[in-house]
């Protein structure tokens, strides 16, 4: 297989097979994110595509999912995704589901027939940046929509059949706004519903431009206590039906897991035990999180 640059997957993606298409991130704008920062972005040539999508064939003796790479892949024109989806399905023809990281931008720029046509291909699934339901955080961090933009867009993702994975960030509303922004944010999965929901929690590495606001003192970092009455909070809020929340992100301090509404009790008494065991003395003060996001 070829691969260029950091290549980031959902953890839920462990098995999947990882095909590349794209090299680095469009955006690359997001203030508290490094991981594309080393690598210019450009979109691979379909002859290379498809030689790795041959790899994946003689590999793999039945292959239902492949998640495209990197960072926004679904930035590419949907003429392009239209051949790297017939050229799965013509080595993988089992292959139901075709899906990848999108941001809000990549939807807006294609047309609901677009969206269809992408749909019949096994182009069914999107990993979509969400972060934060309220609009002063999402402008803070520079995400590239606005959250109406991001209603209306998902909107239509689900008007095509397109299924929509929300992935937010505790901490990214910064101390003292965690509550308020849990709510906000469970507020807007409930209207967009997304078929599972993925949460991570905020971490600031240097040479982001985060780190230089926290180094100026224009944004304070959430404590570990807030970050977790937050997420109780955002589980407490979100009414959606049989919605699998993964919450076990190697940044989060008490992973939790499960099907909601059925295990919301659960994972809220994880939580609480979590606290318990760590102390809030522990808690209130914001861990340094290695690595990138």
């Amino acid at each position: 297989m070829h691969y260029e640059g950091p290549i980031y997957r959902p953890p839920v993606e462990a098995d999947t097979p990882l095909l590349q298409v794209t090299v680095g991130c469009a955006h690359n704008k997001c203030t508290y994110c490094s991981m594309y920062k080393d690598v210019c972005f450009r979109m691979e040539k379909l002859d290379q595509i498809e030689e790795d999508i041959k790899e994946i064939r003689s590999t793999y003796r039945r292959v239902e999912r492949v998640f495209l790479v990197n960072g926004d892949a679904f930035v590419l024109k949907a003429d392009y995704l239209k051949d790297i989806a017939l050229k799965i399905k013509e080595y993988i023809p089992e292959c139901n589901t075709i899906t990848m990281y999108a941001s809000i931008q990549n939807v807006k720029a294609k047309t609901d027939e677009e969206l269809r046509e992408l749909r019949s291909l096994g182009i069914n699934e999107l990993y979509v940046g969400i972060e934060s339901g309220v609009e002063e955080v999402i402008s803070n961090i520079n995400k590239g929509h606005t959250v109406q933009e991001a209603r209306e867009q998902l909107e239509r993702l689900n008007k095509a059949n397109i299924a929509h994975r929300a992935l937010l960030m505790l901490g990214v509303a910064g101390k003292g706004h965690g509550e308020e922004n849990a709510k906000a944010t469970a507020k807007f999965l409930n209207e967009t519903k997304p078929d599972l929901v993925w949460v991570g929690t905020l971490g600031v590495f240097e040479g982001t431009k985060m780190y230089e606001e926290i180094q100026e003192g224009t944004f304070v970092e959430a404590t570990e206590i807030e970050n977790l009455m937050e997420l109780k909070t955002l589980i407490n809020n979100i009414e959606l039906q049989n919605v699998p929340f993964y919450g076990v992100h190697t940044t989060n301090v008490v992973p939790v897991l499960g099907m909601l509404p059925r295990d919301k009790e659960k994972m809220l008494q994880t939580i609480d035990t979590g606290i318990k065991n760590l102390g809030e003395e522990a808690l209130s003060k914001t861990f340094k999180r290695g690595g990138r996001m």
